[in-house]
């Protein structure tokens, strides 16, 4: 769904903002049919990516003392990194570099996994209500066989205009995440307290997705409930987000550069072609060294599922008109 206006830029030039998306989530079961149940913003038919950011998935509040929690077998990756934020909870994650970490809210951790990495995610026993987003960034050509590696942030909270803003990657209200990443990003949530108004600068050369998490949320006129991303495109110098509600709102801003590079996406595997992902499939279930192991974890791996009868084709985002 697209809708709403024309917003002018820095030098007069008009930007249509009618061009926006509205993407809805569909349910997902992560870790397989008994798991947990998340919604899945990232990637569908209308959009595959927003910047290199491929994969959104958003779950919670879910209360676990009373269903299951998260407990996702070692499984791998290719082509990627992973980033874990959560709004309440905590998840304990294991990963074949040795890593033994906790995720808790408000803190990003960004795992990489290049040529290959497995990891395995387990809600702590202590969590009674997990609630947060798994993101994906697809890795470029140049470094998607990049080395395994971990990284934790801890962003410090910045208030602007009855906002309170965490930035875990790239740069948004004059601050500026120390995290390394393979190609400019942003990454932020965003509280606003009720009736709040609050403008942005960003980056005229990205693009933009604003995930509610909670409330309604208006973009350039365009009102966003919970568990829909509005997408805008590269050409603005700011956006400015409304909460229409009378309780506080929470979202997360994504962005980037457009990627111009089409990808195949398939399980856990980021590639470039139908070749990329048998090749990675076969490894996994043959144990290869090629993802290492993870220690600790008290069960099985997660196996692969069967490919497609058909040849996986390479995908980037639809024209747009």
């Amino acid at each position: 769904m697209r809708c709403g206006r024309s917003v002018p830029r820095t030098g007069g030039m008009m930007v249509d903002m009618s061009t926006i998306d509205v993407l809805s989530a569909r349910d997902v079961p992560l870790g397989g049919p008994r798991a947990l149940l998340v919604r899945r913003t990232l990637p569908q038919r209308a959009r595959t990516l927003i910047g290199a950011w491929c994969f959104a998935d958003h779950y919670g509040p879910v209360d676990i003392t009373v269903t299951r929690g998260m407990d996702v077998p070692p499984h791998p990756h290719t082509g990627l990194q992973t980033v874990s934020w959560l709004f309440s909870g905590e998840i304990e994650h294991r990963d074949s570099i040795g890593t033994h970490a906790l995720v808790r809210p408000g803190e990003m951790n960004l795992m990489t996994g290049g040529f290959g990495i497995c990891h395995s995610e387990v809600s702590t026993p202590r969590t009674t209500v997990l609630h947060g987003v798994q993101l994906w960034v697809a890795l470029p050509e140049q470094h998607r066989n990049a080395e395994r590696d971990f990284q934790h942030h801890v962003p410090e909270p910045v208030r602007v205009d009855g906002a309170e803003i965490r930035v875990f990657l790239g740069s948004l209200a004059e601050d500026t995440s120390p995290v390394r990443t393979f190609t400019p990003l942003l990454g932020a949530e965003i509280v606003l307290e009720p009736g709040a108004t609050i403008t942005l600068a960003v980056d005229t050369g990205f693009e933009h997705g604003l995930l509610v998490d909670s409330g309604d949320v208006r973009l350039a006129g365009t009102v966003l409930r919970p568990a829909e991303l509005g997408y805008a495109p590269p050409g603005v110098d700011a956006l400015t987000l409304v909460n229409e509600s009378d309780v506080p709102a929470r979202a997360i801003l994504l962005g980037g550069p457009p990627f111009e590079e089409e990808i195949v996406i398939w399980w856990n595997f980021i590639g470039r072609s139908h070749e990329d992902i048998v090749r990675a499939r076969a490894d996994w279930e043959a144990s290869s060294d090629r993802f290492g192991a993870v220690e600790g974890y008290p069960g099985s791996r997660l196996p692969a599922p069967a490919l497609p009868n058909a040849v996986i084709t390479p995908r980037g985002n639809p024209p747009r008109s």
